[in-house]
């Protein structure tokens, strides 16, 4: 056992009384014993012993859970003393235990885990979301629309045989044209599929729309929407519902977007069912060849394409192209008659509200 011998440079309060004692210290592997006249206290282990700031040439020391307790040391401290002290606090806890590269290395795995659960968590939570609870919320988004579904007996009965032709088996609760002036269609959840008057207007054939609708259906038969819920308004939307804030969660939904691999499977799913169907794919490959020129042309698209949720319009339109049978006679997906009556569901039903303002009130 090192000792230091009595020494007026060394102090200690033993934090029960204000009296201030010079003890002889001594210290061994175990820890510090001090000794002085009127008493003596240890091992007080190494590891409790809290270097404190005490200038420079001295020492101080404080006593875990012992507040008041101090040892200082007005003269340099004995160098067989210093081997024993654990190693000053560079960097906190962990940082010191591990070291400065590995602990970064150990933080970026953690942050790279972490990034990887949230984006993959909605794609494997979407699934067990009970069928019930998203048919609930796809009808509380649907509502009435405040009267814009457009339906007369003529475009119900086309609209119907079109989506029959294309489900292929996936169970679509509602499909139907809704008096919105915007070029779009959305999936809701619940198997509810709503197409914009605006898109049907600038569609060129029935095939053309033939085309957006099937991909509408591969949405709804990989429950996309439900993922891209999960992943964009979080899982509160789930287990909370809605909260009657509907016209938002319907606004959220129009605009929130795919992954560009749900896309993909999506325009998959589309172009199997019009095969299936004998419809031709060619207008569908046109209205990609449109939507890449009015984008600005493919080399603007793949410019920005890492941006962009959907793939480059140039490789869908390509998808489409290629997936036509040369020579083959393609049915049309409606006659002239069904055709003419989706496109003027909405000026021909009575009841549809016909005002510009769009906005979803519930």
């Amino acid at each position: 056992m090192d000792s230091t011998g009595p020494d007026d440079a060394i102090w200690h309060y033993d934090g029960i009384n204000a009296m201030k004692h010079h003890p002889t210290v001594e210290w061994d592997e175990h820890g510090v014993y001090l000794d002085w006249m009127t008493g003596h206290s240890g091992p007080h282990h190494w590891r409790l012993l809290e270097p404190m700031n005490a200038g420079t040439g001295k020492a101080l020391f404080g006593l875990s859970g012992k507040p008041g307790w101090r040892l200082g040391f007005d003269r340099p401290l004995p160098s067989g003393f210093t081997i024993h002290l654990k190693a000053p606090s560079r960097y906190g806890g962990l940082i010191d235990r591990f070291g400065l590269w590995p602990s970064v290395g150990l933080f970026v795995c953690l942050a790279a885990a972490v990034i990887g659960l949230v984006v993959s968590a909605p794609a494997w939570i979407a699934p067990y979301v009970p069928r019930s609870w998203e048919n609930a919320m796809g009808d509380a988004m649907v509502g009435d629309l405040g009267g814009r579904i457009c339906e007369t007996p003529a475009s119900r009965a086309a609209l119907d045989k079109l989506s029959r032709e294309l489900a292929q088996g996936t169970e679509l609760r509602q499909v139907a044209i809704v008096n919105v002036p915007v070029v779009n269609a959305i999936t809701l959840p619940g198997g509810r599929i709503l197409i914009f008057d605006k898109l049907i207007a600038q569609a060129r054939s029935p095939d053309e729309l033939a085309g957006v609708l099937g991909h509408e259906i591969g949405h709804v038969r990989h429950r996309d929407t439900m993922t891209a819920l999960v992943r964009q308004l979080g899982l509160s939307v789930v287990l909370g519902g809605i909260n009657g804030d509907v016209g938002n969660a319907l606004n959220g939904v129009l605009a929130m977007s795919y992954s560009r691999d749900a896309e993909r499977a999506a325009d998959d799913f589309s172009i199997d069912a019009m095969r299936k169907a004998d419809i031709s794919p060619d207008a569908t490959a046109k209205f990609f060849d449109g939507l890449s020129k009015s984008s600005g042309g493919e080399k603007v698209e793949r410019s920005v394409g890492w941006m962009a949720s959907h793939p480059v319009s140039a490789d869908r339109e390509a998808a489409f192209a290629k997936s036509a049978v040369k020579g083959h006679r393609y049915e049309a997906a409606l006659d002239a008659a069904e055709w003419a009556a989706l496109r003027n569901a909405c000026r021909d039903d009575p009841n549809i509200r016909k005002d510009k303002d769009y906005r979803f009130r519930f």
